[in-house]
């Protein structure tokens, strides 16, 4: 399994027209479903109203995953990201929905676009207590190096299992940014016995830095319209799974095996 990497797929962003960003259950498990054909081994899922505003509504984000679990095994990762306007428990109700076994785990708060993105020490407890007791392993997502340190905090609790997952969320405006030196930083900060992969927002370049991610033994990388719509410099890709596919068709060039969902599974130390 050393040389597998994991292809996760972020399908639902706010992108706006034009890039057929999918919105509705159907709309997200149809796409879910071709990124999966393409070497995705997991989904990070957030679901949209149908004016492409995040909401809680519990009975989309059931229906998309019931349909998305109808037709392939794909890993479900839910989001207890969203609006710092939600409550702890509003934004944690995706870990009631049977069939999701990930969820991201925001580890502190951070200047964020014209705001602050909100993540106290006591609402991260919470979510992780609330992850523990239904099973669901968390991905740490991390917005500079400090937050490694809060995430040691709970992987001492020992709620969870190793291995421990880590996303590097870069390039949000007002939070660290992207480049090798940063990516390579963080990975030598993590705790032992940690997978990582990076979360790139909005880059031109995109592609070129999940490529040097996969150079720096990145574990994960993970692609889709919530992190960016590039599929090329001033190009932007038709759909999630043409990103997957070119993420896939790389990491093949580079010598590495794509996991499956079920070698994706083993990897992560999911039950």
């Amino acid at each position: 399994m050393k040389n597998k990497i994991i292809v996760g797929v972020a399908p639902v962003g706010g992108w706006g027209e034009g890039n057929n960003n999918p919105l509705t259950p159907k709309e997200i498990a149809e796409e879910v479903y071709r990124c999966w054909n393409e070497g995705a081994s997991y989904v990070h899922l957030h679901v949209r109203d149908e004016n492409g505003k995040l909401t809680d509504d519990l009975t989309l984000f059931k229906e998309t995953v019931e349909l998305i679990k109808a037709k392939c095994d794909i890993i479900i990762d839910g989001s207890t990201g969203g609006y710092p306007s939600l409550t702890p428990y509003q934004r944690s109700l995706v870990l009631e929905v049977p069939g999701v076994e990930l969820a991201s785990l925001n580890m502190g708060s951070c200047n964020f676009f014209d705001g602050v993105y909100i993540n106290s020490p006591k609402d991260i407890e919470f979510w992780a207590n609330k992850m523990h007791e239904k099973g669901i392993k968390p991905i740490f997502e991390v917005f500079e190096v400090g937050m490694i340190e809060s995430a040691k905090k709970i992987i001492n609790k020992n709620l969870f299992s190793e291995p421990y997952l880590f996303d590097f969320c870069l390039n949000f405006p007002g939070a660290m940014p992207i480049s090798p030196k940063n990516i390579l930083f963080l990975a030598e900060s993590l705790p032992e016995n940690s997978l990582w992969g990076l979360v790139y927002y909005n880059g031109e370049d995109f592609i070129l830095m999940q490529t040097t991610a996969i150079c720096l033994n990145a574990h994960m990388v993970r692609c889709g319209f919530e992190d960016s719509p590039y599929i090329a410099k001033g190009e932007l890709a038709k759909s999630n799974a043409q990103l997957v596919e070119k993420l896939v068709g790389i990491a093949r060039k580079i010598g590495k095996d794509i996991a499956t969902p079920s070698e994706a599974r083993k990897i992560m130390g999911l039950s």
